[in-house]
């Protein structure tokens, strides 16, 4: 009989002589070799606000020269403190949207860029549909503001995308942005400007599902207009409200947040009234940060979803915290 000894003595040898063998087999293909998928999960993010559904959608980015598009501030100081934020121009911009169900009514507001701005955006209608929803159940389409990358996901091959929605718009945007007269004055590097809202909004005027409100007022229960002149005529926030939850859909307030939440007197080069937009974004800084309201930004990095605080100098963006809804 073996001792005890002599067999754990064999076990030892046994063992050194299979690691051995595994060191001196040939290695297998890399498991890393696998090639890169290249792809993101569908943009949406869900939360509740109160009673309401509120969904996310990006519409893509857009690389953008900050460096040069911000005015009132130097681009040697930009260039600071975008490297502050580990950022750089041209930088990558989202582009959001929003989706509302208040529970009667399915409202969205803005639609990103369509075929308007190049590949990297025009992501809104898919995202839409991953996020388990279709645009024929869309019920109100709510505007901003009437930029290429606000108003192109209207149309789908000149179609209406959304084709039972009523789409809303302040009317000064209209009445700017729709006028033949305007487009043909206009300088030459605005004229796609003027010739991509008349094509977006065309076939629901013609199935007479568009319509113009004007200043404050409600346009969905539970969600009411709020004006935000400056950056267009008829730049308009949409004030959503549910068991004593407020949001606050703000368009095109923020543009680079690393810069103007710091420095909210920068403005930028896509304002038509560029000491009327700072005058705004310095009142809806100050009430959204006062009020405690959720805001949604367009052009905040995705979801764009979170809160104002002011500071010392300028605000401070809070993201939401990361939530599943239950």
């Amino acid at each position: 009989m073996f001792s005890m000894q002599k067999l754990t003595r064999k076990m030892g040898l046994a063992m050194l002589a299979i690691s051995a063998s595994l060191a001196l087999a040939p290695i297998g293909p890399a498991l890393a070799s696998a090639p890169m998928a290249h792809k993101a999960a569908p943009g949406f993010y869900r939360i509740m606000l109160g009673d309401f559904e509120v969904t996310a959608l990006s519409d893509g980015t857009v690389k953008l020269p900050v460096d040069k598009l911000l005015k009132g501030i130097k681009p040697a100081a930009i260039d600071r403190i975008l490297a502050a934020h580990f950022e750089s121009s041209p930088l990558e911009t989202s582009v959001n949207a929003y989706l509302v169900n208040t529970g009667t009514r399915l409202v969205l507001i803005d639609t990103g860029a369509g075929n308007l701005l190049g590949p990297t955006l025009g992501k809104v209608l898919e995202n839409l549909e991953a996020s388990g929803y279709r645009p024929d159940q869309v019920d109100e389409v709510l505007i901003t503001h009437m930029h290429s990358d606000h108003e192109g996901g209207l149309v789908t091959k000149g179609h209406m995308t959304f084709p039972n929605a009523t789409v809303w718009v302040n009317k000064k945007d209209a009445d700017h942005w729709l006028d033949p007269d305007r487009m043909a004055n206009a300088a030459k590097d605005r004229k796609g400007a003027f010739k991509n809202a008349i094509a977006s909004f065309k076939p629901y005027i013609a199935a007479g599902h568009f319509k113009t409100f004007t200043g404050d007022q409600p346009l969905v229960p539970g969600i009411r207009a709020l004006p935000e002149p400056g950056h267009t005529p008829g730049h308009t926030g949409y004030l959503v409200t549910s068991k004593g939850h407020t949001l606050l859909v703000w368009g095109d307030i923020i543009h680079v947040q690393a810069v103007q939440f710091d420095h909210p007197s920068v403005t930028i080069g896509f304002d038509s009234v560029p000491a009327q937009a700072r005058s705004t974004r310095m009142n809806v800084l100050a009430k959204s940060a006062s009020g405690g309201y959720l805001i949604a930004g367009a052009h905040i990095a995705f979801p764009g979803l979170g809160h104002v605080r002011k500071a010392a100098q300028g605000y401070t963006w809070i993201p939401v915290n990361y939530s599943v809804p239950r």
